[in-house]
């Protein structure tokens, strides 16, 4: 066996990133011959011819080539292009074996990496959408030239920085491509050149666009290599006669890196933020802004936390990595007191402003590393700690100091849950905490990403 070698697979299993899982046995039947393969786009149940494209010592990874015998559970892509853009992972599996898939994903995570008796812990079914499209209220599309030359906008090929042209997505709002073509066509009539990566010339790197489910408001940010946006004018006249336009903005960036927002924003019309709505709280959005992708389980997600949470109006609440304040504001209608603590300054000052738009004087918010909260917080010893991280995780220091205060519940919300599994071995690991419940909101429909929620309780010592 060799690379580029064509065998055939039964696939059994699916990877956390989504790639289908097939044993090779040897034709001589030999067990010592038998070797795994990770083959992308193939499905549990698929029979495939597939070619090897790189071999390890036990294990292999290969590229679909024929489907020998489809799975019962594949159905036809709404998107014709989701092989070669790869953000949707198994848009090709049936939605509710998607939502088995990330159950069980969460599950092995939390018992392999985690250590938990996961039979023992009541485990809630991921809660999936009605209809799982159209539901990104963001998008970020890089801008260059594809193969012919020509001005494309679209999404970079799995694991490269090739543009994938796409002037729509199946989940992002409609307006999105009305927008791409507006500022295409900008760009032809005014000679303006997109970013190249290799000489890091040219101007239009990446198009952010944000849209308000409740407000129907649209945001539009272009990304720029340089000081300032030529003929300005011109492309704002285009972008008004989309219905909804509310923001538009250039944030520059002119780093040789992958980072794809500047630090800054600057507002070239109209308002610096677009508004939308969880539940019954409002907020303002600037395109710095962290806000979930997918507002409708978000609403779902928070009301899971505040369930959670369990408050009944006496509590003091910590909100570690508190971002523009979402869970804050969301926690505060039924806790006595909601601190925030976020890292980045902006975000602070969105919390803050979204606070006073809602009304709401019970959550205050502070600068600083999550693990700082202890310095920043001393004398409001919290009796539930939130925690929302990147999908790193939480650090070491913050781990320790959520066993030093010792709140009575913590609730881990999590899109990763192999670093969730990883912090929960730590907080459970030392007797301090024990996992109550847990379940996953399918934020990220069509792809490999769940949100998971647990609720840890002290231990009474």
């Amino acid at each position: 066996m060799k690379k580029n070698d064509v065998i055939e697979l039964e696939i059994v299993d699916l990877g956390a990133d989504g790639a289908g899982i097939g044993k090779w046995t040897d034709p001589s039947g030999t067990a010592e011959h038998a070797m795994a393969f990770f083959v992308k786009d193939a499905l549990v149940g698929d029979k495939i011819r597939a070619k090897i494209t790189k071999l390890k010592k036990t294990y292999g990874y290969a590229r679909l080539t024929e489907l020998i015998e489809p799975s019962c559970d594949r159905i036809e892509p709404k998107c014709p292009i989701h092989r070669q853009c790869g953000g949707c992972q198994i848009q090709a599996l049936s939605y509710e074996k998607q939502l088995a898939y990330k159950q069980n994903k969460i599950r092995n995570h939390l018992a392999r990496i985690g250590g938990l008796d996961v039979d023992s812990i009541p485990m809630e079914p991921v809660i999936g959408m009605k209809e799982p499209f159209r539901y990104r209220n963001k998008a970020q599309f890089p801008i260059g030239r594809d193969k012919d030359g020509r001005l494309a906008a679209g999404f970079y090929a799995a694991r490269t920085h090739t543009i994938i042209p796409a002037d729509d997505c199946c989940l992002g709002v409609p307006q999105n491509k009305e927008v791409l073509a507006a500022i295409l066509q900008w760009m032809e009539q005014h000679q303006i050149e997109p970013y190249n990566e290799a000489d890091g010339t040219g101007l239009v790197r990446h198009v952010l666009i944000r849209y308000g489910f409740s407000s129907k408001q649209l945001m539009v940010c272009i990304v720029i290599n340089g000081k300032a946006l030529p003929n300005a004018e011109a492309l704002t006249d285009k972008l008004l006669r989309i219905e909804g336009m509310t923001s538009i903005s250039i944030s520059i960036n002119e780093q040789r890196s992958n980072v794809i927002m500047g630090s800054t924003a600057k507002t070239i019309w109209g308002a610096g933020y677009i508004e939308d709505s969880i539940g019954k709280v409002r907020f303002q959005i600037s395109p710095l802004s962290f806000y979930q992708v997918n507002p409708v389980q978000t609403e779902v997600l928070y009301g899971k936390v505040l369930e959670y949470a369990g408050l009944t109006g006496e509590e003091v609440v910590w909100d570690l990595y508190c971002g523009i304040g979402t869970i804050s504001l969301f926690l505060a209608q039924q806790a006595k007191k909601v601190y925030g603590i976020e890292i980045v300054p902006q975000a602070v000052e969105d919390a803050k402003r979204n606070a006073q738009i809602n009304g709401i004087d019970n959550a205050e918010f502070y600068v600083g590393e999550a693990e700082d909260a202890l310095e920043k917080l001393c004398g409001n010893a919290p009796q539930v700690v939130v925690v929302d991280p990147p999908r790193k995780g939480c650090g070491e220091k913050l781990l320790d100091a959520i066993c030093k205060v010792q709140p009575e519940r913590v609730v881990y919300v999590s899109c990763d849950s192999a670093t969730l599994a990883r912090d929960l071995k730590v907080l459970c690991g030392g007797g301090d905490y024990v996992v109550d419940r847990w379940g996953g909101v399918d934020l990220f429909c069509q792809t490999v990403h769940v949100e998971c929620v647990v609720l840890m309780s002290r231990v009474e010592k």
